[in-house]
């Protein structure tokens, strides 16, 4: 049957069992997704509340494109738009879950000090370069400081993690996973969630191999996070634009749900709970999933 996952939002609970859709809001000028980009103050506020009132559970704030080829950013601008994008959703948006796609330990720290951020997206995989801090700190065993904190009770320590993966395989990427999980319980990290990292580091091929065997990944016995919105693997396969892949997100969605995710992370909203709940009502008590 469909597992039954919680996560801790402020005191909280996040009931899991069914599926939650997370919204995506780029305060960006240059994501993959034109219709996903959010620069102005106008823009950033309709946007946070778009995302709610079509059924978003989760608003997931990024201010830096991961897009291939896609300019750098220094983290002081990183810094800066994130800054001015949480201060209009928390206005909008004030008791909404936050989550930050970012891989800069300081950007996540910003965010969970001055904005009480919930989520922590991690687009690094925890990578040296990422949130765990040094690569000193990786080889010495240590508490892991740079992401973690210096003291107990850090907003980072409290917080939800999405550890994503850029292995090509689903079999790698279990094995990737099963290795960084304990580091990060050792850091205080509760509650855990874990991205196959759909477009990171994988061919056509290997984006579709994953997608038909995600019900492996639940034997790690944690929510599982897709994000397949309008991505390359859909508008190439379909020989189409990001513009023009809705309809194809949306059939990789719902296999997705499937094959037990737990959170689908997307553009179109309101599509995405209208699949959700016809998936559920389908299965009103939860299904056999695929192995």
């Amino acid at each position: 049957m469909t597992e039954s996952y919680t996560i801790n939002i402020k005191g909280r609970l996040m009931d899991l069992s069914t599926p939650r859709v997370m919204g995506i809001l780029n305060a960006t000028p240059d994501s993959f997704y034109a219709g996903s980009r959010k620069q102005t103050e106008a823009d950033i506020a309709e946007r946070a509340i778009r995302i709610i009132s079509e059924g978003g559970d989760i608003i997931d704030v990024g201010a830096y494109s991961t897009r291939p080829g896609a300019a750098e950013v220094s983290e002081q601008e990183e810094m800066r738009r994130m800054r001015e994008a949480l201060t209009i959703v928390r206005r909008e948006q004030p008791d909404a879950p936050l989550s930050i796609d970012t891989f800069r330990p300081a950007v996540m720290r910003m965010a969970a000090e001055e904005f009480g951020a919930d989520i922590m997206n991690d687009v690094s995989g925890g990578n040296p370069s990422g949130s765990f801090g040094g690569t000193e700190n990786i080889q010495d065993g240590d508490e892991l400081s740079t992401f973690a904190g210096d003291h107990e009770g850090t907003p980072l320590q409290l917080s939800t993690y999405i550890l994503m993966s850029s292995c090509p395989t689903i079999e790698t990427i279990l094995f990737d996973f099963a290795a960084k999980i304990p580091r990060l319980r050792a850091i205080g990290i509760k509650d855990i969630i874990v991205d196959p990292g759909f477009g990171f580091g994988k061919t056509l091929e290997q984006n579709y191999a994953i997608l038909a065997n995600l019900g492996k990944l639940r034997v790690l016995g944690l929510p599982i996070l897709v994000g397949l919105s309008r991505k390359s693997m859909i508008y190439h396969l379909l020989d189409t634009t990001p513009d023009n892949a809705l309809n194809g997100t949306t059939v990789a969605n719902t296999i997705a749900l499937t094959q037990g995710a737990a959170i689908l992370r997307v553009h179109d909203v309101k599509e995405c709970t209208e699949a959700i709940k016809i998936y559920v009502g389908a299965y009103p008590c939860g299904r056999p999933l695929n192995s």
